[in-house]
């Protein structure tokens, strides 16, 4: 296809997140490996204090502090005239010291003080930090370590300003004071000089490119950008604000969809095309729509063949992409992973795609905190929010073990996510992600039970609609399976109208194990470990249909 049939062919791609809430202000800082500059801390030779204080003017420094502990003696220096590293070459030449290493900063280990950070629940969950609308706490009770594992998984690694991530999207607020520290910079450009300085074909190219606006101005106008880029790297200890996935990234904002949220088709390739030139380690991608597009394809293929990953929003339908796909996480290419959103219950969202063959993994994307224009934060939803926690979590792996092959990585990614009942049916993985494991390569079985262990059963009461359904209708019965180990239920048939009317499935714990719609007959759900389940049939207002009838259920006690 020639470009000028391409312009004429507009796909609108539009951004994959949901709601918006107000937030604060935040400045950045450096997080590098911190000691108090000019300190050192020795390890004298038991008996040879005196000695070696005697020696002290030899080094110029003073005695700020001795210590004597059951460990040994200790004193520290200090000194202003030399570097604290030229302080311990010189202390190793003295006979009464054992070691010197400078006086190390520590912080306690709940990894950051951002003052936000406790609402971040997709990074650490503990059942009941998930912020609402207005930033408060939502009250949501949720499920205590149903989280990506960061804080783990940052002490491996908190990233590397090596690891380059393409945020492809409305922009980044490069200039916000959260994300300002991890913002790609092209030193080969020299800002504003009107000259493609690097010669890659993109004048002033400082932070990004604007495939929108065809300009070196990456800035995002929207939010939903720059709220992306505050999950995948927003600056740890900095004393403001939030904390990424990532503590060191180097984050390049590639804009192409404009200040309203969409883009076309055009604009998308030359995006992708871009950070392909700039050989970016992955690409995060929270828009989609439009159908099949070869030229999407062919450029997502591009990046693959430079190894470059392709991670991408499932969508927010709450549809199945086996069945109805969704672009571009619907590609099947090696490079490309598809992301479904879960809540702070464990459980897939509401608003989430999901497809056992197409949608790889699951990651947090309801009720997220992140950066937004201006130095403020507000809350988003949406596969949207959680793509850059994967985006994140993959760059964690390239930053300890560095860059390596695309469907190595991908299968990693679903081999070491935490297996759950919510997953099993809607993702590829059967999981979500979690980053320890995943640093560590610490692969769970995901088994089940014994398929010739199932003893068939008559329901206690019929589960059945009126045929026609009802609409607007919502109907729900609790059936208990006393000393059940798992659960399942027989649907003798179901006819929905598909993606619209739903029969759902909870257990106990009133997590939703599946969303059935469409239509079938003697069709088995998934199973649960539960001593009951709840069936929940509802409709919309529009057309309705047979409905559902469920007799039997299958028990293992």
């Amino acid at each position: 296809m020639q470009l000028g049939e391409l312009m004429k062919k507009t796909i609108v791609l539009s951004l994959l997140s949901l709601s918006v809430v107000s937030g604060v202000h935040a400045r950045s800082s450096s997080n590098e490996v911190a000691y108090v500059p000019g300190e050192v801390v020795v390890k004298v030779k038991k008996g040879l204090m005196g000695k070696f204080l005697g020696k002290k003017s030899l080094l110029n420094a003073d005695l700020k502090k001795s210590m004597n502990l059951i460990a040994g003696d200790f004193v520290v220096l200090k000194t202003t005239s030399k570097s604290t590293n030229s302080l311990i070459n010189e202390l190793k030449t003295f006979p009464e010291v054992i070691y010197a290493e400078p006086n190390f900063i520590y912080k306690a280990i709940n990894s950051t003080n951002d003052p936000l950070v406790g609402k971040l629940w997709g990074l650490s969950n503990t059942g009941n930090n998930e912020p609402d609308r207005n930033g408060g706490n939502s009250g949501s009770v949720g499920v205590a370590g149903a989280d990506i594992n960061a804080e783990k998984a940052w002490t491996i690694t908190k990233g590397s300003k090596n690891v380059v991530i393409a945020i492809i999207d409305t922009g980044i607020d490069y200039n916000h004071a959260d994300l300002k520290d991890n913002i790609w910079v092209n030193t080969k450009e020299i800002a504003g000089n009107n000259i493609d300085d690097d010669a890659n074909g993109f004048i002033d190219d400082i932070h990004g490119w604007n495939a929108f606006a065809k300009n070196g101005n990456p800035m995002d106008g929207n939010s939903h950008g720059s709220h992306c880029a505050g999950t995948i790297g927003a600056k740890h200890g900095n004393g403001v604000g939030v904390a990424g996935v990532m503590d060191n990234v180097s984050m390049m904002a590639v804009k192409f969809l404009s200040d309203e949220g969409s883009g076309n088709l055009a604009d998308a390739v030359v995006a992708i095309d871009y950070a392909t030139k700039m050989n970016v380690d992955i690409m995060s991608n929270s828009w989609g729509g439009g159908g099949f597009s070869q030229a999407l394809e062919d450029s997502i293929k591009a990046a693959k063949n430079q190894g470059i990953l392709f991670v991408a929003a499932a969508g927010n339908d709450g549809t199945n992409n086996d069945a109805a796909p969704h672009y571009p996480s619907n590609y099947q290419l090696d490079n490309v992973i598809s992301v479904a959103a879960y809540t702070n219950q464990d459980s897939l969202a509401s608003f989430s795609c999901f497809g056992k063959r197409t949608v790889h993994v699951a990651a947090p994307g309801h009720n997220i905190l992140s950066t937004v224009p201006g130095n403020s934060y507000k809350v988003f939803s949406g596969t949207s929010m959680a793509t850059p926690h994967i985006s994140g979590v993959l760059g964690l792996l390239m930053a300890s073990e560095g860059r390596q092959d695309v469907k190595a990585v991908r299968e990693r990614l679903m081999a070491t996510s935490v297996p759950g009942a919510a997953y099993r049916k809607t993702t590829v993985a059967g999981g979500r992600v979690d980053a320890y494991n995943f640093l560590t390569n610490t692969r769970i079985p995901h088994q089940g039970p014994d398929e010739g262990a199932w003893s068939s059963e008559a329901l206690s009461e019929i589960f059945e609609t009126t045929h026609p359904y009802a609409n607007n209708a919502k109907i729900s019965k609790t059936y208990n399976f006393p000393g059940a180990k798992y659960v399942k239920l027989v649907i003798e048939k179901y006819e929905t109208e598909a993606n619209y009317d739903f029969v759902i499935l909870k257990d106990a714990k009133g997590t939703v194990i599946e969303k059935i719609s469409g239509a079938g007959s003697n069709y088995e759900t998934d199973y649960a470990e539960t001593e009951s389940i709840t069936v929940e049939f509802t409709s919309d207002s529009s057309e309705a249909r047979f409905g559902a009838v469920i007799k039997n259920v299958k028990v293992i006690y």
